[in-house]
């Protein structure tokens, strides 16, 4: 089956690198109209655009910090003053910090909510009313975590912050279904990209060999790759995937029944 987003205006959040640059560039081959990108990475989010260009598709960088609270509406207003409309959103942008119950602080717990978790539902609000006055089918996909199932112990407040996503997910789809706007998440599990890779290499300290270890006990003998999360996310944003909404879906292979 041949997944296509033809015509679609595409916002993509967390756009230089990682999962949304992967999103990113498979809509681009996948023949969207126009995507916007936007990340607090200027220099890579432009190289991003360039590689957009160069597949043949329209493309424009807003640069935006999520955590300031003003973010989501300029994105929004950006986005369609570039192009005149938007059709879709991916919410692929995150923080995974680690905080437990026990030892989080209110910055921490403030910022990781601010960017996972206000950001994005602040951005779902602009394009649904962006939708509706254009009286527009549209589709939404949420980059979510396999952690809000549960949450390892040092992941509590990342789980907690995706888990409210889900929750906006679950909700926006079911008050929008009939205004044709359809809204799923993808719970990721442990994916290999830029981010991760210096969280375990750097922040934790594990050094550049933790990558093999880890790969060693999967079950395909390495991580989620980001261009598998781009793949799942072209389906549910496309017409292929009508008339699904609200589902979210689990991309892990390790623990497939819950976080241990």
């Amino acid at each position: 089956m041949e997944v296509r987003v033809d015509d679609k205006v595409l916002l993509v959040t967390g756009a230089a690198q990682g999962v949304g640059r992967a999103v990113v560039l498979e809509a681009a081959r996948s023949g969207a109209a126009a995507i916007i990108l936007t990340d607090r990475h200027t220099q890579r989010g432009e190289e991003v655009v360039s590689e957009v260009l160069k597949l043949g598709t329209k493309a424009a960088f807003v640069a935006a910090h999520l955590e300031e609270r003003d973010a989501p509406a300029r994105i929004i207003s950006a986005a369609v003053d570039q192009f005149g409309r938007l059709d879709a959103l991916v919410n692929a942008a995150g923080l995974s910090e680690r905080g437990s119950v026990a030892e989080a602080d209110i910055a921490l717990f403030d910022h990781l909510f601010a960017v996972n978790t206000r950001a994005p539902m602040f951005l779902m609000q602009g394009l649904i009313r962006h939708l509706k006055e254009r009286k527009a089918p549209g589709s939404i996909v949420n980059i979510l975590s396999f952690q809000a199932h549960g949450a390892g112990v040092n992941l509590a407040i990342y789980g907690a912050t995706k888990a409210a996503l889900s929750l906006f997910t679950k909700n926006g789809a079911f008050a929008h279904r009939k205004d044709r706007i359809r809204i799923c998440g993808i719970n990721l599990g442990w994916a290999d990209t830029p981010a991760e890779r210096e969280m375990q290499a750097v922040k934790l300290g594990k050094g550049e060999s933790w990558l093999a270890e880890a790969e060693s006990r999967m079950p395909w003998g390495r991580l989620i790759q980001a261009e598998d999360v781009a793949r799942l996310g072209l389906f549910l944003l496309s017409d292929a995937s009508i008339p699904m909404t609200g589902a979210l879906i689990d991309l892990e292979q390790y623990r497939v029944l819950g976080v241990s």
